[in-house]
């Protein structure tokens, strides 16, 4: 087991590791930025080492000053959390050539599934359903009109380095697909320094639902059942649930199946999720595979009682998993906090946090790293907590849920928990009767 790991992240997720390690008896690093300073990670961590400036780019994202900090302190491993590097097979791969353990999978597996059209390709060898779509990237703006017809109107276009929304446009008819296919060109260029753009058709009214999924270093995958996602805003996850209300066990057999199938066909080692639109007739299609831990990984260990962090941990330190899959025994719902304003097209609200205070109760688990008096900086995510309510049903999650909102209290700053209050009242939120176009037509009152 290793004994001692640098966190390459912040935030939340820089403690949740943290305070995983301090179980496991595993002495842990910070890093941070000048602006994350007074961070509770940097407090809680037995060691802090300063990388760079606020700007990601001088900082989280900086390799070599996390190598440094990594040599420095002599630790022996590095979690790269979510986000930042945490799907980069470049740092990856210098970790690997300096002798400290990357803890996640391996360089050739990020890159497999990081692109794109390469992980769709392998998908479609090994029998997973994906999305009916053009073969390879769009070589121009006429080979992009000609395959829609192709393909038939509406379709998507996604860039193959993407995520997270950017560089992705619905196109509905041809009269769109100039203004689209540039935007999402630029898009993709400027968020990715990558412009390839490929073709899907688009699943109308579909709910999006990822399955979890763990391997080892000698074969073996299982699945964690399913997370529900589909509360999105411009593709962004608010809200995640599992189990979900739009599952039978006759479809989770089957996308349980399809994917540890996607796991096994790159030998996949570590946690990670393998993500699918689901049309309204229960037909699926994968649609990428996340190389890493996720934000809502607390949905799932809430329902199947696993610690996914510890078990990242072990695979990477070379320990077998059983093999077995795991089926929900609760119902949770995650709400992620951002400090934005929801009456306000959800504009970031940085700033300092004068009053909080945070729920309890039975059945209520927060992830967060702020406190009163803590000021939230401008340069990053804006999502400031995690609140997961657990119960043995659905409608009593949504209503341990909508207790807890109304417990929560952050002054100094906007933040999305009126919104999340309305959601957990709203009929046809609580009916299960919703996709990723719900919001499209909730209204904020």
């Amino acid at each position: 087991m290793f004994k001692k790991i640098l966190i390459a992240n912040r935030g939340e997720i820089a403690l949740r590791v943290i305070r995983t390690c301090r179980e496991m008896g595993i002495k842990t690093v910070a890093v941070y930025s000048t602006a994350d300073k007074d961070s509770l990670h940097v407090k809680f961590a037995d060691e802090a080492v300063c990388i760079g400036k606020p700007q990601s780019s001088e900082s989280y994202l900086n390799i070599a000053h996390i190598m440094a900090a990594a040599e420095i302190t002599n630790a022996d491993a590095i979690h790269p959390g979510y986000g930042f590097l945490a799907e980069n097979s470049k740092f990856a791969q210098i970790c690997l050539d300096h002798g400290i353990k990357f803890i996640g999978p391996t360089p050739d597996m990020i890159n497999s599934m990081g692109d794109k059209i390469t992980a769709k390709e392998t998908m479609i060898r090994s029998g997973v359903p994906v999305v009916p779509g053009g073969e390879g990237l769009i070589q121009s703006l006429d080979h992009a009109k000609g395959l829609a017809v192709e393909v038939g109107y509406p379709i998507i276009l996604k860039a193959t380095a993407g995520g997270g929304g950017k560089g992705m446009r619905v196109v509905w008819s041809e009269d769109e697909m100039e203004k689209n296919y540039n935007n999402a060109k630029v898009e993709a260029l400027a968020s990715f320094k990558n412009d390839g753009i490929y073709m899907e058709k688009f699943v109308e009214e579909p709910r999006h639902i990822e399955i979890q999924v763990a391997g080892d270093q000698y074969g073996n995958v299982c699945h964690l059942s399913e997370r529900d996602c589909s509360i999105q805003r411009r593709h962004q996850k608010l809200v995640e649930e599992s189990p979900s209300p739009f599952m039978t066990d006759d479809l989770r057999q089957r996308m349980g199946d399809a994917a540890i199938k996607a796991a096994s066909a790159i030998n996949y080692e570590s946690v990670g999720t393998i993500e699918f639109l689901v049309d309204k007739h229960r037909n699926f299609y994968f649609m990428e595979m996340n190389t890493r831990i996720q934000v809502e990984h607390c949905v799932t260990e809430e329902v199947v009682n696993y610690d996914l962090i510890k078990e990242q941990i072990k695979i990477a330190a070379g320990e077998r998993i059983s093999g077995a899959n795991y089926l929900p025994e609760m119902h949770a719902i995650e709400c992620r906090i951002n400090a934005e304003d929801p009456y306000n097209d959800f504009r970031p609200s940085p700033g300092k946090i004068t009053v909080l205070h945070q729920p309890g109760g039975h059945g209520i688990r927060i992830d967060s790293h702020v406190y009163a008096g803590y000021t939230i900086p401008p340069y990053y995510d804006s999502m400031i907590a995690k609140i997961i309510a657990v119960a043995r049903t659905r409608n009593e999650a949504i209503d341990t849920m909508h207790r807890a909102l109304s417990e929560y209290v952050i002054e100094g700053v906007k933040t999305t928990i009126p919104f999340h209050l309305q959601l957990m009242k709203d009929e046809r939120f609580r009916s299960g009767d919703f996709n990723t176009k719900f919001l499209e037509s909730f209204k904020l009152l």
